[in-house]
């Protein structure tokens, strides 16, 4: 409730530009994305929402995560059994207050400048991409990005929706620091390591002329095992890998 009623007022105090009324929507956009990726787990724990929906009792947890900042917020509480080596009694409750509150005011702006100054920026690239996605091909299910590095994944879900694509991006393209091309799949929406469309299976592991070779495309560099990435020497390379895996993937 207090983020509810108060966080645009706090986002607003690190980031006084985006309260002008040419900014207004980017504000709106970074208070929702700032719950999203920051309060939410917060607040489902604080009020009791378990991490898996109700009707599904039969699944578990694949493994339990104890590194998120409810979790670090916990370890600050004084242990039972603890005593102050120099005291010689238990720690001051308030003392750890003031640790817990400094954690949660640094993570909070951690995120908050992540949203801010990277995200938002490349909302605005991926944007346009997605506009210019049938200028890469025709399928309208490749992006090409000027430049690798920034996030654009949590973009793509989004402005799918935002867009109403009917039919989702597959690939990605974009270059890496070494001027490398390469091709990334878009994994299924909340699912890390499943892909929607992978790279062709005889690809996996192979890498530079033996890929050539089997893929039957000039200057390719490598398909990782799982077949979640690749990489091409040339944008004209990496496009006909990108054209080639749809068509292999929709026989």
């Amino acid at each position: 409730l207090v983020y509810r009623h108060y966080g645009r007022e706090v986002i607003s105090e690190y980031y006084p530009q985006l309260l002008t009324d040419e900014k207004s929507s980017e504000l709106e956009w970074v208070y929702g994305k700032m719950y999203d990726t920051f309060m939410e787990a917060i607040d489902a724990i604080d009020t009791g929402v378990e991490p898996i929906p109700s009707g599904y009792d039969d699944v578990e947890l694949q493994y339990r995560d104890s590194t998120g900042l409810s979790s670090r917020v916990g370890r600050t509480n004084p242990r039972w059994n603890e005593i102050d080596d120099v005291t010689g009694s238990p720690p001051e409750p308030d003392a750890r207050f003031e640790i817990a509150s400094e954690m949660c005011g640094k993570d909070f702006l951690s995120v908050l400048t992540q949203i801010v100054e990277s995200d938002l920026p490349a909302r605005s690239i991926v944007e346009s991409a997605v506009k210019k996605r049938y200028e890469c091909d025709s399928s309208g299910e490749i992006l090409c990005l000027p430049s690798g590095g920034l996030p654009w994944k949590s973009q793509v879900y989004e402005l799918e929706k935002d867009y109403a694509l009917e039919v989702p991006i597959k690939y990605v393209l974009y270059t890496d620091q070494a001027g490398m091309w390469r091709i990334q799949c878009v994994s299924v929406e909340g699912k890390a390591f499943e892909n929607r469309l992978g790279l062709p299976a005889n690809w996996r592991g192979v890498r530079d002329e033996d890929l050539s070779k089997v893929a039957g495309i000039e200057g390719c560099t490598f398909c990782h095992a799982s077949g979640f990435i690749g990489g091409n020497k040339s944008y004209e390379g990496v496009l006909e890998m990108a054209r080639f895996a749809l068509k292999v993937g929709k026989e």
